[in-house]
Order: structure tokens, then sequence, then C-alpha cells
């Protein structure tokens, strides 16, 4: 099945990087475009509205937690995640794949799929390939994703062990994946698969071939920013995409430090996401067109100059490094959510601007530019 009124157009290219547009049910995404996470169906203390103001395009939604809480049932009933959180534009929901790492402490894997132990009252929750389908099905989301065995691409095995670990759980993923395909029910809902396979090459390619004969929408790249270098993982991204269907849209599930997005575009990566921005910002930690900002320094005291002269978000246009520091320090709310805004609107900004780049023919000399900046330090 592919999913109906679901469509990337690309429009501009440069070496590998591109651009486009997606259409979805619920609006167009221009790509590349970073997904802001709203696990629990808000950006912690964002609104949708403030979301729209800084420039985001579409969100990303965690299907475990909100099969969790407050149940798939529940957020059908309210008209979906669209009417139930007032964002009305496009929706990704991932499958509760990572918790298979991030809960690994709390959880039974088999052939049948995943067992959780609830970290809200302990009880036991199985997901199964058929059942994510289900319950994204149900929340109403845009992009649904399928259930995979996410490990980390470096594990304290030997070489041959962990190559091992790696092939079984990429061919399990496969099997669940087919089996997600056959569940399918709602033609207005795309559904992407993921490559697994670690840095492998060999399995890696082989992920990728076997999710393009299964007919899926588009495709993730799963199982990366768990340990391996920055290289590796640009060299598993490149051999996915020498595979993939070039018209279907590529996911980046995960990474989101600004240089990861840069490497990302070159690659050809249209749809990013990350906690990155917003629980730095909560901590304090901003990300600018000079570098980064480690607000809570004393030195910040009584600079009154704005965080990024070159960004136009609330906390930019409207308040100082030294009374934002001020916020911090006392604790005051409002602090965490100027700078998570601000932060969101750097990254989206940062894709804004290469979007243009690539369509002008000079990304090279942009990437080449804001390299340097992306992960310097700012010292007073």
């Amino acid at each position: 099945m592919k999913a109906s009124g679901f469509l990337l157009r690309i429009e501009h290219t440069e070496g590998e990087a591109r651009t486009g547009t997606l259409t979805t049910p619920h609006g167009r995404v221009s790509t590349p475009a970073f997904m802001p996470v709203a696990t629990f169906g808000a950006v912690r203390g964002i609104s949708a509205a403030e979301l729209q103001s800084v420039g985001a395009q579409i969100l990303l939604s965690n299907t475990y937690h909100l099969h969790e809480r407050p149940g798939e049932e529940t957020v059908k009933t309210l008209g979906g995640l669209h009417g139930f959180t007032g964002w009305s534009g496009p929706w990704l929901t991932d499958s509760g794949g990572y918790q298979v790492t991030s809960l690994a402490d709390r959880m039974m894997i088999d052939e049948d799929g995943v067992i959780f132990a609830s970290p809200l009252d302990g009880k036991k929750r199985r997901l199964s390939p058929e059942g994510v389908i289900g319950i994204q099905e149900s929340l109403g989301s845009d992009i649904a994703m399928v259930l995979d065995e996410c490990l980390p691409s470096v594990a304290k095995l030997g070489p041959e062990e962990n190559r091992a670990r790696m092939e079984a759980a990429m061919m399990r993923s496969l099997r669940w994946a087919e089996r997600a395909a056959r569940a399918r029910q709602r033609e207005e809902q795309a559904v992407f698969g993921i490559v697994q396979g670690g840095t492998d090459e060999t399995l890696r390619g082989r992920s990728a071939e076997a999710l393009t004969a299964l007919g899926f929408d588009g495709a993730a790249h799963g199982g990366l920013g768990l340990g391996e270098s920055r290289q590796e993982r640009v060299k598993a991204v490149r051999i996915a995409h020498s595979v993939l269907p070039p018209e279907q849209p590529r996911y980046l599930m995960g990474l989101g430090r600004p240089i990861d997005l840069m490497d990302g575009v070159a690659c050809g990566v249209d749809l990013f996401d990350c906690v990155v921005p917003t629980r730095n910002g909560r901590h304090g930690l901003l990300f600018t067109s000079e570098g980064i900002l480690s607000l809570k320094n004393a030195g910040y005291r009584s600079d009154e100059n704005t965080i990024d002269p070159a960004c136009d978000c609330p906390a930019c246009t409207s308040h100082s490094r030294g009374y934002l520091r001020h916020l911090f320090k006392c604790g005051e709310a409002l602090a965490g959510r100027l700078a998570a805004l601000h932060n969101l609107r750097f990254y989206l900004s940062l894709l804004e601007q290469s979007r243009e780049a690539i369509s002008e023919g000079r990304f090279a000399e942009f990437r080449s530019e804001m390299e340097p900046r992306l992960d310097r330090r700012l010292t007073v």
C-alpha cells in the first residue's frame, strides 16, 4: 500500500544535498526540515502558536508514551493528534523502537515484539509490529514509523559478536517491517521503514534494499547517534542512500547537534528531529550564529547584548543576555521557555538558510562558513 496524497517533490540539488516540498494530508513541508519533539503531544512549555511563530512546520510525538497516557483511544476521541493538541499541521509519530534502548532495563524482546514494565505503574505493556501501526492509525499522524529493534552501534562485545548481534537485530527489524506493511489500514497515513545494521556497510545496504522492496513511503536511518564516530555515521547514511529510492523522503532519527544537521543535509537527508535544542535551552545552553553560549556563567551577569544578533526569536528581539541569565538564576520558568524557543529558532533558521543556499548553488560555501561556529564555545 502507498499513502494517498503523500508526495516529495525534489526542487533543487547541489551534490547530494537537496531541497523539496513534502505534501501531507495536513499541509506541506519545505525540506530539509527539523521536527521539534513533542513527546507527549507538546513541546515542553511551548504552545503550538509559539512553535508556528519560530518556523516549525511539522512536529514529532512518541507512540509509546501516548499509548501509556492518555491512551490512543482518548486521543482519537478528542480529534486525533491534530484536534487533541491544537497543532493542525503535519505530525510524525515514532514507533517506540527507541525505548528498546532507553528502557532496556525494563523490557523483554522476542519475535512477537517488545514487553515493557511501565514506568508509570509497573504493569506489563506489549508493543507488536501490528499493534504499533494500529496505535499510530488511532493517533492520526501523517507519518508513522515501523517498530524496529534499535541497538547502539558500539556494543560492549568483540567485533564478531557485535556484528552477529547487529545482524540479528537488523533481520528481526525487517521481519517486523514486513508485518507492519501488511497491517496498514489507513490509506492517507504514510509509513516509513527504518534502516538498521549499525555502521556495518554490508548490513546497512541489505537493510535499505529489503525495506525498499516492501514498498514503504519513505525511510529513516535508525540506530545512529549511539556511540559511533561522525565519520562512521556519514558513511552509514550514504550507503543507505545509494540504495533507497531518491524520490522518497529520508529521515535521520534522533540526531540533532547543529553539526549533525549540516552533515545530514550534505548527504541528502530531508527530515531531522532531536531533543537537543529544547533540552539544552532549558539548562541554559544556547546555540548562536557565533557559537555556543553557556548563559549561566557569571560573566553574563551584566551583559546587555542580545543572545544572538542574527536571530529574530522572542528572546533575542526583546531581552538581553543579562536578563535571561537573571531569570535562570532565579529559577523563573520563563528562562527555559525563552531559551528553548531561541534554540528551536536557531535550528529552524539553520535549515531555512540551508534550503536557500542549496537553491542558489552555494551550500558547500555556507556549510564551510558555518561549521567552525557550530561547536565553538563562547567565553566571557
